[in-house]
């Protein structure tokens, strides 16, 4: 009996080593077990395109009326009419306001009736030179007399000349009571209102006419770029975008009209004004924009969207995508970078892909798919 129970007792230590065994083979084979591959990443990828480049010079700039005029009053008197609405856009010759006209009308008929006066001493002169000068002719006039008289006819000649003078200074004068536009513009604030008694010497005259259409915009560009904006005019007509102050937005285009003869020597830079025809008001006078200059066009240049390109400890890079989906890191040369556009110099070949978006979740070796726009 004894060595039954002990026969018993050695079978079940077996049997426990040998399940103590198993759970510990099972537990290895969990442990050194190949994990899953994880998920692609996705990004958001283009390719590298061939295309024309254009090349900008920026500045900043302001916005400024084409033209401008102070619209004041050229004699003095009062107010009588006020023909035009604050705001209103006018044309050259429209009649605006209207000033007092009685005095310089009674000017002017007192200045014909003065021509009128001499007009009839004159003819009066000239018959009495006619007789006396027959009258000498016959010996019953001295020849003093033929002189005189034809001294007062030659006086009241000129009399006449300077009666017509007067007329037209009464006529000019009669005009300026009818105020009319300079120039085709929009009108300001109204100055100064019906009734009001108006002089020429006043300074602020009765309204400021802005010239919108065309516009104008006044930029500077630093004496560096001189060479360049002048290459470009002597080629050919240079065009100009105003756009937005952080760029988002294109105002308006227009073309560069000249560039200042001089370049300021205490700021370094050099004033340009561009025009633009301002049709739908974009534009507006006083307004700070920035201005883009197309000075030249890099023909069938290598570029990429300027996101692409990432900046490392030892340089520009981006991540090329190959065969098998999985990035590498590409050293690049990234020459002009505009208007989210980018040219490689050196690094890329065309066709080959690259990732524009997702880069901070990617390294050598990450496997990547396509994700739509926005969700990388």
């Amino acid at each position: 009996m004894p060595g039954r129970r002990l026969t018993l007792m050695l079978g079940a230590s077996v049997m426990v080593a040998l399940a103590g065994g198993a759970a510990l083979w099972a537990v290895s084979t969990r442990t050194h077990a190949t994990p899953p591959a994880p998920a692609p990443v996705p990004v958001e990828m283009t390719q590298v395109v061939r295309r024309d480049v254009p090349v900008f010079l920026t500045s900043v700039g302001t916005v400024q009326p084409f033209n401008s005029v102070t619209v004041r009053s050229r004699v003095d008197g009062e107010l009588q009419q006020v023909l035009f609405k604050e705001g209103q856009d006018v044309r050259k010759g429209d009649l605006l306001a209207v000033i007092d006209p009685r005095t310089f009308q009674a000017a002017l008929d007192q200045a014909q009736a003065k021509l009128q006066q001499d007009e009839a001493s004159l003819t009066n002169a000239q018959k009495i030179f006619a007789r006396d000068t027959q009258l000498g002719k016959d010996a019953f006039a001295s020849q003093q007399a033929v002189d005189n008289q034809g001294s007062s006819v030659d006086q009241l000649a000129a009399q006449i000349a300077q009666d017509r003078a007067a007329i037209s200074v009464a006529q000019t004068q009669l005009s300026y009571t009818q105020i009319t536009a300079p120039i085709d513009g929009r009108a300001g604030l109204r100055l100064v209102d019906e009734g009001n008694i108006v002089h020429a010497a006043d300074a602020n005259g009765l309204v400021v006419l802005n010239q919108l259409h065309p516009i104008a915009v006044i930029s500077t560009l630093p004496q560096d770029e001189v060479a360049t904006i002048r290459t470009a005019l002597d080629a050919s007509a240079v065009e100009a975008q105003a756009v937005s102050r952080d760029g988002s937005r294109r105002l308006a285009t227009g073309t560069v009209a000249l560039i200042d003869n001089k370049v300021d020597p205490q700021s370094g830079a050099l004033q340009v004004k561009s025009v633009f025809p301002n049709a739908d008001d974009m534009l507006w006078p006083g307004q700070f924009i920035a201005v883009r200059f197309k000075v030249a066009t890099r023909q069938n240049a290598l570029t990429v969207p300027s996101d692409t390109v990432q900046r490392g400890p030892s340089g520009d890079y981006v991540f090329v995508v190959g065969s098998d989906s999985r990035v590498t890191t590409v050293p690049v040369q990234a020459g002009l970078i505009a208007n989210g556009i980018a040219v490689i110099e050196t690094g890329l070949e065309a066709g080959q892909t690259v990732v524009v978006r997702g880069q901070y979740r990617l390294a050598p070796g990450t496997a990547v798919t396509a994700a739509p726009k926005g969700d990388s």
